[in-house]
């Protein structure tokens, strides 16, 4: 797939889908307790290092805008789907890092997590993302504060999230409450 493939079926995408869908759910490792009391962790890592899983999960995500003009990716998973769907896409990736990753200035924002409180980054210059069509991507979706602090950064130096997608949403957390007005996907919703 290009920035100029050709838009595919309903049927093709219905499969896509149901094949991604199959390897998250069956690749998936669950952690109690992990990182803190309380919290069930999805280690998505076995569907990454699955060949078929991950090459699934990327034709998803890049099948969600293939107009975009950078695919941005959450720290750390979402810098593996951000790469992958980049380099599918024929467009450039951007990292959105944790706070104090990146050498200054930056762009920051503080937000709140199931678990605790933190900060996103990315570079306040070097990379021009006035009027940017954004992909934004991360692998869980659980209290929506992590992809809607990313998205405001995106935002603040005026650029536009066209989409954001997540390999997993925890239905329960309504964390799609607090995004914007661009849509979300996920291919598993639990």
């Amino acid at each position: 797939m290009s920035k100029h493939a050709v838009v595919e079926s309903d049927d093709r995408a219905s499969e896509r889908t149901a094949e991604a869908a199959e390897a998250v759910t069956r690749l998936t490792r669950w952690h109690d307790d992990f990182p803190t009391a309380g919290v069930r962790f999805a280690d998505l890592t076995p569907v990454f290092a699955d060949a078929a899983g991950f090459r699934a999960v990327i034709d998803c995500f890049a099948a969600i805008a293939p107009d975009a003009d950078l695919v941005a990716g959450v720290d750390a998973r979402g810098f593996l789907l951000g790469a992958g769907v980049a380099a599918t896409l024929g467009t450039g990736v951007l990292a959105i890092r944790k706070g104090g990753k990146l050498p200054p200035p930056v762009v920051s924002r503080e937000y709140e997590l199931e678990y605790g409180s933190a900060a996103l980054e990315i570079p306040a210059d070097g990379v021009d993302l006035t009027g940017k069509r954004i992909l934004l991507l991360d692998d869980v979706l659980a209290t929506g504060g992590t992809l809607a602090a990313a998205a405001a950064l995106f935002e603040e130096v005026g650029a536009e999230v066209v989409a954001a997608a997540v390999v997993l949403e925890l239905e329960f957390l309504k964390g799609r409450e607090h995004q914007g007005a661009y849509p979300v996907t996920s291919i598993v919703t639990l």
